[in-house]
């Protein structure tokens, strides 16, 4: 994934750090969030389109893996591909560095649904975002 745009950036602050003197586990999902956010514009699936159009994502499943801690004063970046796409669904990947050392912190997948604020049900994406997102499909499945 090193090849892959970064879709988040920033620094561990002390107060993201629990008792253990790590990184919280709620600050991880937190980057991750923004990292979505990041992906989904790089889509199309931006603010003007999601309030223009009445049109809204909800995540329905997140799996994280966490595999290195994290501390203070460390700078994290995030990096992040499309597993997979339907009609109405996403299925995508984030991974989070240490920026210093490269190593992987965390690993998460999450599945987001395409949805209609009004009628708040699914509703098929338009092909535009769907084939932005088939673009970015890769194999880099962790598993989890």
């Amino acid at each position: 994934m090193a090849d892959l745009e970064v879709t988040y950036r920033g620094t561990v602050y002390p107060w993201h750090c629990d008792h253990m003197g790590h990184m919280n586990v709620m600050w991880y999902v937190g980057k991750f969030d923004e990292a979505t956010w990041q992906l989904f514009s790089s889509l199309g699936i931006t603010p003007d389109y999601l309030r223009g159009q009445g049109r809204g994502m909800v995540a329905v499943e997140q799996k994280i893996s966490y595999q290195r801690e994290v501390n203070a004063g460390d700078v994290v970046l995030v990096r992040s591909t499309v597993l997979e796409v339907r009609e109405k669904v996403i299925r995508f990947c984030h991974r989070m560095e240490n920026a210093a050392t490269g190593e992987v912190a965390a690993v998460t997948v999450l599945t987001g649904v395409h949805i209609d604020t009004t009628a708040r049900r699914s509703c098929p994406m338009p092909p535009e975002l769907v084939a932005a997102a088939q673009k970015m499909i890769t194999d880099d499945d962790p598993g989890i």
